[in-house]
């Protein structure tokens, strides 16, 4: 598959909704980094607080520390907003999706853009993480819900109005269908060091491998000099054999992958008969 030429943003905005702090920097960290550089706008909302995810700290610290390292691992990537929503982590299998629908619907009404990035809510398998599920659901039902003016008609009183968004991206442990490769090769190092930025959420990632290898009777020198020195080297390995593992399937070294849809059935339509608006 031949890679996809990321275009000019011309005054475009991207908005990103993941679930937790390092979604998108591991997931699409590549493809952020070449957005921004074309001078895309890219919003990021993160809907959970991620207080959870951290070893030896308190939940007080872990909310600060993992809230710092998001807004660093967003300034190497070029983003140039976050929006928190603040739900408890790892909790989001208990709530209603109407509400969490209703205020990703208030983002698209105010961003207004013409992309938006998140977990695919038909990824194949493999995702365990309910979190991950309940945003990719809502996410993708607000691009229509969006549209209408009797989903939250109160919002017009703020000065907003239904908007609909042009494109949607997806991304996922494994896809059901992918449509557009990202060769990353150029910004993996960039990438690496957005992921390895997350520095509490990565430490706590080495910290449950560790406790899967030693209940398999195992001791790995580099998760032991990952837990007590640098983590840059072990994060570096994994994202370069994540990316050299999907480009291995499209003859790309270093790749990401996505579903994108972008104006469903009428896309040859506009292609062939639509006229540029002013935007």
């Amino acid at each position: 598959m031949k890679p996809y030429d990321v275009p000019a943003g011309n005054g475009r905005t991207m908005v990103v909704v993941v679930a937790h702090a390092d979604d998108a920097t591991i997931s699409c960290g590549g493809f952020l980094v070449q957005l921004t550089a074309r001078g895309w706008r890219v919003v990021l909302v993160r809907v959970t607080n991620d207080a959870l995810d951290s070893v030896d700290l308190s939940r007080e610290d872990t909310i600060k520390i993992n809230t710092a390292d998001l807004h660093q691992a967003a300034r190497i990537l070029g983003v140039a907003d976050i929006i928190d929503f603040g739900y408890e982590t790892d909790r989001l299998g208990d709530i209603l999706e109407v509400p969490l629908r209703e205020r990703i619907i208030r983002v698209y009404r105010e961003q207004r853009p013409f992309s938006v990035l998140t977990w695919d809510p038909y990824g194949m398998f493999h995702e365990d993480n309910q979190d991950h599920i309940k945003v990719a659901h809502a996410v993708d039902e607000a691009f229509w819900t969006a549209m209408f003016d009797k989903h939250h008609p109160e919002h017009f009183s703020d000065g907003l109005r239904p908007h609909g968004v042009y494109e949607r991206w997806y991304f996922a442990r494994q896809l059901v269908e992918v449509t557009t490769v990202i060769d990353i090769a150029t910004v993996l190092e960039t990438k690496i060091t957005a992921v390895t930025a997350h520095g509490a959420m990565m430490r706590n990632y080495v910290h449950q491998l560790r406790l899967q290898a030693a209940t398999g009777g195992h001791v790995l020198a580099m998760l032991e000099a990952a837990r007590s020195r640098e983590l840059r080297p072990l994060i570096a390995r994994l994202i370069r054999q994540q990316a050299a593992t999907v480009g291995s399937r499209h003859g790309i070294a270093l790749a990401e992958e996505y579903r994108v849809t972008s104006f469903d059935s009428l896309a040859k339509m506009l292609d062939a008969d639509g006229e540029p608006v002013p935007v």
